[in-house]
């Protein structure tokens, strides 16, 4: 077997390869270590063909590894399984030297299903050395910086966004937006549908908000921060930026999955305020079973380590049938120990409404935002009532009370919970 094209993990653990871990099927007649050889190769070096110019010592350097490849279910015989498709993961090495720190390079390497390679896989994760994802930054913030800065030390933050999605002049904005700030909520955003139109652009948006965000400080004595949307296309995104901050943003948004991860890390390595990193639309990285990649890795390790500070995260609760496995994954991604990068503090959203809050905070803890939309806008008795209940849930459960009898104290919380129906945590 060849030691250059083939390699055992312990030979490459401590060395600046990144390990991509892939499903793909294929008929059984196929060999799937020749399969896994030629997206090693194709995807570093570039042919299978023997050329003029490569070198053993380009081959050693820069061509990819097979590490491993494991059958599922687990196979050893023969006599074990008789179906027409056989279905493996496999592990490849690729040098780290030949993408660096560039997302759209590494991504262009890992996900090669191309002629080239004739490979339909789906990529379940990547491993990073340290050196590797250090160099990438991550998070400014992070989970204790988000804390710091709007001095929220213990309880989740909770989050509101502006609705309806679009429409709204700064100035309609801001009557909505003084609403719901007078009933307590932590953060308010745009709706990810709401960008730079021609009626209603970021930084006027900010001049507005923030006048509103004053305002609703003067009656509660709390401060609301609001995180303006700046997606937008490569040519606008960093004019955006520079303006919205200029006018005062206390936050940036960005849609992660439609502008790209090195979009984000292009905005992380400028901004000076926290970003909130959106995944809508990122189904498409994930929605097939044998081609793009994982959830956790698309909505949560790699906006990490791009430098969101806060990320949007879907659940199973809101409508959307994603696995609460990989929900429960997504979390573990954002928030646990890795390496010396922060971690970035998730915003639960679908599904967020008075009656679901234990049971997220029984499942997430309380370094979580709640990203609760139509539960306050919607409230039977308006914005300001439907914060309000979000924030007695939360005082609640923090409270350790049983939620069941302490809601029946509160006529917010209540009037919610009539309307939105309670799932014990």
């Amino acid at each position: 077997m060849d030691s250059v094209l083939y390699t055992l993990p312990e030979n490459i653990r401590s060395r600046n390869y990144v390990v991509a871990s892939y499903y793909i099927k294929l008929p059984k007649e196929v060999d799937v270590l020749k399969k896994a050889a030629s997206l090693a190769i194709g995807q570093t070096i570039g042919t299978w063909i023997p050329i003029p110019g490569i070198t053993e010592d380009i081959r050693e350097r820069y061509m990819g590894k097979v590490v491993n490849v494991f059958d599922i279910p687990a196979l050893d015989l023969e006599t074990q399984v008789d179906t027409p498709e056989r279905e493996y993961m496999i592990q490849i090495a690729y040098p780290a030297v030949n993408f660096g720190s560039d997302f759209p390079l590494m991504l262009t390497s890992l996900l090669g299903n191309d002629a080239s390679t004739s490979a339909q896989v789906k990529l379940l994760d990547i491993e990073f050395p340290r050196e590797f994802a250090e160099d990438f930054g991550g998070p400014n913030y992070g989970i204790a910086g988000i804390r710091k800065y709007t001095g929220i030390v213990k309880r989740p933050l909770l989050l509101n966004m502006i609705k309806p999605c679009t429409g709204l002049t700064p100035k309609e904005g801001a009557r909505i937006f003084y609403e719901t700030a007078l009933g307590g909520v932590d953060l308010i955003k745009d709706d990810e549908l709401f960008g730079n139109p021609t009626y209603s652009k970021p930084w006027e948006r900010v001049k507005e908000y923030k006048k509103a965000a004053a305002a609703a400080y003067e009656e509660t004595g709390e401060r609301v921060r609001y995180f303006v949307n700046v997606t937008s296309g490569a040519g606008e995104l960093t004019e955006n930026v520079k303006r919205v901050q200029e006018a005062g943003a206390d936050g940036i948004m960005i849609n992660f999955a439609a502008v790209g991860y090195s979009g984000l890390k292009q905005v992380a390595e400028t901004a000076e305020v926290p970003i909130l990193g959106h995944a809508a639309g990122s189904g498409m990285f994930y929605e097939g079973t044998a081609s793009g990649m994982s959830s956790p890795l698309a909505a949560g390790k790699l906006a990490r380590l791009a430098g969101a500070d806060i990320v949007m995260v879907n659940t199973p609760y809101g409508g959307y049938p994603l696995r609460y496995q990989k929900y429960m994954q997504t979390l573990a991604q954002l928030t646990l120990p890795w390496y010396d990068l922060k971690p970035s503090m998730p915003s639960i959203g679908g599904g967020v409404h008075p009656g679901m809050v234990e049971k997220y905070m029984h499942q997430a803890g309380n370094d979580i935002v709640l990203a609760a939309g139509g539960a306050v806008q919607g409230h039977p008795m308006g914005a300001r009532a439907g914060a309000r209940a979000m924030r007695q849930a939360i005082e609640i459960v923090m409270e350790g009370r049983d939620f069941a009898e302490a809601s029946g104290e509160k006529e917010e919380l209540s009037a919610a919970l009539r309307q939105w129906e309670y799932i014990k945590g």
